[in-house]
């Protein structure tokens, strides 16, 4: 399978080191699931992508720290893409900004939540069992860094898994999109390092809390078969 990775944002010169940008964190990530999987980079903040849309087999948005709604020349051109992938049924992830623009694009609402920033890990309970949910779990854990959520999702969406922080957290679309808020490819020290970096903005007792759930388990193993099964599902 060839995942094209529609790239939002860039990872912050400080941590790129050490981490990668971040569709090197999603080939990590689903490679260690299925090692025979290609990855393709789409560009698409600087108006990068596919010649033909099925060049590759399904794709993955990545997560930004620029709003859905916002004043970016970038985001109507990605808005009008998604909504062709849509219309194709063409298999899609969508992760963080994402998940947001899905929803955004096809009828839903995503601005700035009233509970704040969410960072360190969170937990969602399971709503839904989707037959790609192979060896399903009644709640999981991931790593989280947002203040914008889906406020109303799209039409004809499937609430998967949801929190009280979150209740649009995990959603699908059809038989094609899935959408999360979390980032199942960040680790802890890339979490514990952008929590650092952005300490000004997310305050010290909020970067405090976050680094103190770091000693929780994550499940990003189950969620990367989750999402390798959803998209050979929807192929």
């Amino acid at each position: 399978m060839k995942i094209g990775v529609l790239k939002t944002d860039d990872v912050r010169p400080q941590l790129v080191g050490e981490f990668g940008e971040y569709p090197e964190m999603f080939a990590d990530l689903l490679k260690r699931e299925d090692p025979s999987l290609e990855f393709v980079t789409y560009e698409v903040q600087h108006g990068h992508y596919p010649e033909d849309i099925d060049e590759v087999d399904a794709y993955l948005i990545t997560g930004s720290k620029t709003g859905v709604y916002d004043d970016q020349p970038w985001i109507a051109p990605l808005m009008a893409f998604v909504r062709e992938l849509h219309a194709r049924r063409k298999p899609t992830l969508g992760i963080c900004f994402g998940h947001q623009l899905i929803a955004h694009a096809l009828g839903g609402e995503t601005r700035k939540s009233e509970k704040g920033w969410g960072v360190g890990v969170h937990s969602y309970e399971v709503q839904e069992t989707p037959s790609w949910m192979v060896e399903p779990q009644e709640s999981f854990s991931l790593l989280v860094s947002h203040q914008d959520q889906v406020i109303t999702p799209a039409p004809g969406t499937r609430v998967i898994a949801s929190s009280d922080f979150c209740p649009y957290a995990l959603l699908q679309v059809g038989e094609h999109m899935l959408t999360m808020q979390a980032h199942p490819e960040f680790t802890k020290p890339y979490s514990q390092g952008l929590m650092e970096l952005r300490k000004e903005v997310f305050g010290e007792d909020m970067v405090e809390k976050g680094k103190e759930s770091l000693t929780n388990d994550i499940h990003t193993s189950a969620m990367a078969r989750w999402m390798l099964a959803f998209l050979k599902n929807a192929s």
